[in-house]
């Protein structure tokens, strides 16, 4: 038993003692509101069990002839019975024909360059003076965009941009798609032990760099994939991309039975390096290195108890609409003619509200009912007395066990945060992705499973919630 602080009215001192603590102190609100979601969520349960010891008690005190009589009955509506069993099999053959088939990840690779590319800070600013293409502004500029990337100092650039003056170059951009994806599905394979004809659909995503033949096509004639193989070349859609190729892959595993399909997906520095001064050009310059990542999908039965993860849900939203949007990260030409992509300033704002469609939509299919009860009510109560009143904001942390937020760059990962209201355990995937390799565009969100992976923190029936975003502007979601 403890004891108060002593109270004092008119001089007199008054101890009281306690023996219960004061909950209204004690109480953590977050515990209050999972114990709510454990009781909405198990409603059904909790109603259906106290029906089921009815019909048991029911049940056991059935005697013989109860259960002769029970018979007859079912005799006498013979006919009944039989178009009732009809309909159920009927409607159980049409389910079962008629579902989308489970896709499984099988496994997947992502690729670590040679540590000879990596680039220091220091180095990356004495290339950037030695080139003659920079003026002080421009230097100094890349010089504080470095300083607060989040980046770390062994992230990978190109081949071609260590070499002063850079060398880039089609022949250059080629061996750099080719050390990556090759580099990603050597191991992949080697890890599966997926022979190449046994894939029969390729997706290759990447946004600045389209040669002819494809990339799909090397991918095809370097592992000598079948003749009939369903291949595709995504290009120009940004750091989403890769959500985008795996929707695509889904989609074509829900048409061809009994097979693999395998997602690539990277970006092509090389000859996408701006060499001019204008500001919003300069960014990406500092932000995004060397990755890709292969990815093994599969719609075979015999797969589920090998593969990693299966694939419930992929929710994609474009707001291409919007001329701001559109325009909010775009390649173009300089006043001077160099080519680079340009980032607006827009663009945060602009990505919040993709965000908000995407979760809109993505939050039926995965928050727990109370949730969505609580955020229904706090709509209505909105609406109807108080437009002033803050929208509630759902508890993705009830849905989601892990979080994969595409690798932008810090104030992308930061902004997530404080928005979805999660912890740092939550975004530490993100940063430190962003800090070992920086920002590999479309590949980002798959460094990042990796590292969850690293650290021993997947579970089984874990759920993991992949986030990217891209231009266009498009904000497209996993789980």
């Amino acid at each position: 038993m403890s004891s108060s602080p002593t109270n004092k009215t008119d001089g007199v001192q008054i101890h009281q003692t306690r023996i219960l603590p004061d909950f209204l102190q004690s109480v953590n609100l977050k515990y209050v509101k999972l114990g709510y979601h454990y009781l909405v969520s198990h409603l059904l349960t909790l109603c259906l069990v106290p029906l089921m010891t009815m019909i048991i008690v029911q049940a056991s005190q059935l005697n013989p002839n109860d259960i002769h009589q029970l018979w007859l009955q079912l005799q006498y509506n013979f006919v009944s019975v039989v178009i009732f069993s009809t309909i159920v099999v009927f409607g159980s053959t049409v389910y079962i024909t008629t579902r989308p088939r489970s896709i499984y990840l099988v496994d997947y690779s992502c690729y670590r360059p040679p540590s000879h590319l990596q680039v220091q800070f220091h180095r990356f600013m004495e290339h950037s003076k030695l080139t003659g293409d920079f003026d002080e502004s421009s230097l100094e500029f890349q010089r504080k965009i470095l300083e607060r990337s989040g980046l770390g100092e062994e992230t990978y650039v190109p081949e071609a941009m260590h070499f002063i003056p850079p060398r880039p170059s089609m022949a250059k951009a080629r061996e750099e798609a080719e050390q990556v994806m090759f580099g990603a599905l050597d191991n992949l394979f080697a890890n599966t032990n997926v022979k190449a004809k046994d894939i029969g659909i390729l997706v290759v995503n990447c946004s600045l760099f389209n040669p002819t033949p494809s990339l799909s096509a090397m991918i095809v004639n370097k592992y000598k994939l079948r003749g009939n193989i369903k291949s595709f070349n995504l290009g120009g859609m940004g750091c989403s991309a890769g959500v985008i190729a795996i929707d695509l892959a889904k989609d074509m595993l829900q048409l061809h039975r009994n097979t693999y399909a395998v997602v690539v997906s990277t970006e092509n520095i090389t000859q996408n390096w701006y060499f001019g001064n204008k500001k919003s050009m300069l960014i990406p310059n500092c932000l995004f290195r060397v990755g890709g990542v292969a990815v093994l999908l599969s719609n075979k039965a015999s797969d589920k108890q090998r593969a990693k993860y299966k694939l419930v849900h992929v929710v994609r939203t474009h707001c291409g609409a919007d001329d701001k949007a559109f325009r909010c990260v775009y390649q173009e030409q300089d006043d001077v003619g160099k080519t680079g992509v340009s980032l607006s300033k827009d663009l945060m704002a602009i990505a919040g509200g993709a965000l908000k469609t995407n979760i809109t939509t993505l939050g039926p299919l995965v928050l727990p009912i109370s949730e969505q009860l609580l955020f229904f009510s706090t709509l209505v109560a909105k609406k109807l007395f108080n437009a002033k009143m803050k929208p509630y904001i759902p508890d993705f942390k009830l849905a989601f066990d892990h979080f994969c937020i595409h690798a932008g760059g810090r104030a992308v990962i930061d902004e997530l945060e404080k928005n979805l209201q999660l912890l740092p355990v939550h975004v530490e995937a993100s940063r430190m992705t962003l800090h070992r390799f920086g920002n590999t565009s479309s590949s980002s969100i798959w460094y990042e499973l990796a590292y969850t992976e690293a650290k021993g923190r997947i579970r089984k029936r874990n759920r993991v919630w992949q986030i990217a975003f891209g231009s266009g502007f498009k904000c497209n979601s996993a789980v």
